[in-house]
């Protein structure tokens, strides 16, 4: 979770919700509920969410489409605008390549928020996606991306 004042990111929370071995509806509860809790003791005004690609995996790629869902539920049930990026768009946003590996979105969210240590990869790739929502993209930073497409990691 950051916090933007003017063009200044100032870092405020981090974390990833774990869950344990179950059936699906119990873990995506679980997702909704702990988002509901984090929504309510920070009070965003916005959410920021990375739209899933199709990976080799089409199970996990569902599984993943699922916990997404679960976190837009808990943004919409607080009346909380919610925005998708790709992959690109972030990696393009924070690190200036589309094509970046986990490592450079890692240390360059660390730079950019002015962070003493290098938080986790889920933990930088949310981070990231706020970033690239606060540097442009369709609220914080008043710029829409409405009626553009993505080309080689970048809005055209």
């Amino acid at each position: 979770m950051l916090d933007k004042k003017g063009s200044v990111l100032t870092y405020v929370s981090s974390g990833c919700v774990k869950t344990t071995e179950g059936e699906l509806p119990s873990r995506l509860k679980l997702i909704l509920d702990n988002l509901q809790e984090v929504i309510m003791q920070y009070h965003p005004d916005q959410v920021a969410i990375e739209q899933v690609f199709v990976n080799i995996n089409p199970k996990s790629t569902l599984l993943l489409g699922q916990a997404r869902g679960a976190a837009i539920c808990a943004a919409v049930l607080h009346n909380l605008e919610c925005a998708e990026y790709t992959a690109l768009q972030i990696k393009q946003a924070v690190v200036g390549n589309g094509h970046a590996k986990k490592e450079q979105v890692q240390e360059m969210v660390m730079r950019i928020l002015s962070l003493t240590s290098s938080p986790s990869a889920d933990a930088a790739d949310a981070l990231a996606c706020a970033i690239c929502h606060a540097h442009g993209g369709l609220g914080l930073g008043k710029i829409s991306t409405a009626g553009y497409r993505m080309k080689r990691g970048r809005l055209v």
